[in-house]
Formats: C-alpha cells, structure tokens, sequence
C-alpha cells in the first residue's frame, strides 16, 4: 500500500510540474480571456445593430406647449411600464405646408419615424407608414387621451402593508447563482478533463508509458495522472475566481460584498465549489483516461470521447432540475445519482444553508469516486502496455 501511495505521489507530481511549470500554462490560464473577448467583441456588433435597427418613433408637428403635456403623459404612462415598451415621441415645429413635413418626417432615417401626429391635442390627426403596428397606435392613442384630459400627475399613495414572506428577489439570485455554478462546473470539467486525453496519447506515442509502467505499477500511473491534473486545474480555478473577484472589486461598486450571497455563505460556496470539481473531475476523468488508455490515435480519442461527453450533458440537464427545487423527487434522485450528484448539490448550496446533507453527499461521492478509479486502473492496466497487432476474437476462439 505505501509503494502504490509513493508510486502514485511520484507520477503525480512528475506530471503537475510538467502541467504548471511549462510555458503553455500560462495560456493556459489566459484560456478563459479568449470566450469573454469574443463575447464583448460579438456583444459590440450586436449593439450596433440594434441601434441602427432601433424602433421607430412617432414625430409630433404641435406647439411646443402641447408636445410637452404630451411627453408628460408619456412619461407617466413608461413610469408604470417601463420606459422601453412605450412609443417615443420626437417634437418638430410645424411648418406652412403641414403635409409636405409629413412625408419628410415619415422618411427620416435617424430616428426612424414612420408615425406623424399633427394638429392640436383637440383634434389630432395621424398619419402612418406602419399601419400593421396596432400596439404602437393603442399606446399613442392612450397618450393623446391622457394628455387631452390633463390627468399627468401621479394617482394618490395606495395603502400598502409589507407581508412578512421570504425575500423573492434574494431567492431568484440564488436560483442564478445555483444555474451559473452549475454551468460553471460542467463547462470547467468537460474542457479540463479532456486534457488527460492528449497528455495519455503522446506518452504512448512515444514509448514514454512503458518505461514508466516497468518502474511503477500500473494503477499507481493511473491514479497519479488523474490527480496531477486535478491539481493543475484546482491551480487555474483559484487564479481565475481571484482574477474575477479583484475584477469585480475595481469595476463593480461596493465590490464583491455586494453580490447576493448563497444560502451557505460565499466562503462556504467557494470551499464547496472546489470540492465538489474535485469530485465531478474524479469520475468524469477516470472515464476519460480509461478511454484514452483503450485509444492508441486521437482520432480514435475523439471518437470514443463524443458518447460520453453527450452523455455528460444529459447528466447536467438533469442536475439542473435541482435549480429552484432543491427537495423535489428529482433534485433528490439528481444528488443521489453518482454523476450528476456534484452538480445537484453546488446548486442546493446556493439555495438551502444546511451543512449536513453537503458532508452525506461528499461521503457517497468519495465512495463512488474510488469504486470507479479501482475499475478505470483495472482497465488501464489491461489495455496501456498492449502492443503489436490485435488478435481477432475468432482466432483468440480458435486457440
């Protein structure tokens, strides 16, 4: 037992020096800027667009005294609603020849406007170039009325007792901070675990496993890969929360202690993260060196790679039924079931602040985590040192 502990210290610190004291760790650990640059630059584009494809406005040809009661109506009405879902109102001065401005402005390409109004608040009239846009024309014609009737202050104070009832936005936060978590897990496992592959398939294309296998036995070499590369991405996730919390701190007003907490406390929620990538990364990446152990191209990785990554987001789809109902049949079934089991329970600590059924779940997914690591070496150890060409079913039958 302490040769496999010793074996497995060695070949585990062997490939984490490798991993993090290599120049290519340190675009490692820039990976994530390369998604959140996309995502602003393709964010940009989107915004553009959207301003240049803004929604039209309805031009006003009134007095200046008019057009204000009218934009006041408006306001009141977009106090209530919002100010994006109501129409905006745009005031020119009236000309001479009211109905040559009407084809000018109803051809104005910033703002877009395709909707005049003109006259007086007395007897308005409206000319249109978007005749299919029935909810527009009901919230001017709503505007017109309560600009008409002068009603443009505030209806009085209505009598309001505050019921004493778990905060509904504090709740929602924790549903979204449970979601992203899980997110955040699942996309973190899939990308790091899929090291382990490249890493296997170019020690066996270099004869490099069989030099190590002679020396140290065979699932000690298998355990201490797997944890090495835990370690390694354990390393990358601090840098980039503590990256993230310092970026929050400078951008965001009152920092982080301004963001809504989980049920346990964002000490808690960190600790926990972390332990339960630990354990997701255990079982999903013994599967992933079994199978890259069973591979000898990375054509053939990536083959045999695809079922079970599809599968690993038919486990995340269902871990997320825990968000919002962490005591459901199905929450439950999602924290009791081995593989989805890490992520059900991150999210149940960002909405219940219990510690024990945290430690039950550990607990059960430790055992897992060894039952699995014991088949994977098992595996591993029959299929790494295979070489020459394989022997057909039929004639091993035969012999």
């Amino acid at each position: 037992m302490m040769r496999f502990i010793r074996s497995s210290f060695v070949i585990a610190r062997r490939d984490f020096a490798a991993t993090v004291l290599s120049k290519a760790f340190i675009f490692f650990l820039l990976g994530p800027l390369f998604p959140l640059l996309l995502g602003g630059i393709f964010g940009g584009i989107g915004a553009s667009v959207a301003t240049r494809a803004q929604r039209p406005a309805v031009g006003v040809l009134m007095p200046p005294e008019q057009f204000k009661r009218l934009n006041a109506a408006r306001d009141d009405i977009a106090d209530a609603v919002g100010d994006d879902a109501v129409v905006k109102l745009v005031g020119y001065v009236p000309g001479p020849n009211i109905a040559q401005q009407q084809k000018q402005l109803l051809t104005t390409p910033v703002p877009p406007i395709r909707t005049v109004v003109s006259g007086d608040l007395g007897n308005p009239r409206i000319v249109t170039a978007a005749g299919d846009d029935e909810l527009m024309l009901r919230q001017l014609r709503l505007i017109l009325a309560r600009a008409k009737s002068g009603e443009t202050a505030p209806p009085p104070g209505l009598a309001v007792t505050q019921a004493k009832v778990p905060n509904a936005s504090l709740t929602n936060d924790r549903a979204n901070t449970a979601l992203y978590g899980q997110m955040l897990l699942f996309f973190l496992t899939i990308l790091l675990s899929g090291m382990l592959l490249s890493q296997l398939i170019e020690e066996k294309s270099n004869k490099i496993i069989e030099v190590i296998a002679a020396a140290v036995p065979i699932d000690a070499l298998f355990v201490g890969k797997l944890f090495a590369m835990l370690a390694a991405s354990v390393v990358g996730i601090v840098v980039w929360i503590s990256a993230g919390a310092l970026l929050i701190q400078l951008v965001k007003h009152g920092g982080v202690a301004t963001l809504p907490p989980p049920a346990v406390g964002w000490t808690g929620f960190l600790l926990l993260s972390i332990i339960y990538f630990a354990m997701n990364y255990l079982l999903l990446g013994a599967a992933f060196l079994t199978i890259g152990a069973q591979a000898a191209t990375v054509r053939e990785v990536q083959t045999m790679s695809m079922p079970i990554t599809f599968g690993q987001v038919l486990i995340f789809g269902f871990a997320s039924t825990a968000v919002g109902a962490p005591d459901s049949t199905t929450a439950l079934a999602a924290a009791i079931f081995p593989l989805s089991s890490p992520m059900a329970m991150l999210a149940r600590a960002a909405e219940q602040p219990e510690w024990w059924p945290h430690i039950a779940a550990i607990a059960w997914q430790a055992l897992w985590v060894a039952l699995i690591l014991r088949v994977g070496a098992q595996l591993f150890r029959k299929t790494v040192l295979k070489s020459g060409p394989r022997t057909r079913w039929w004639k091993r039958a035969r012999a």
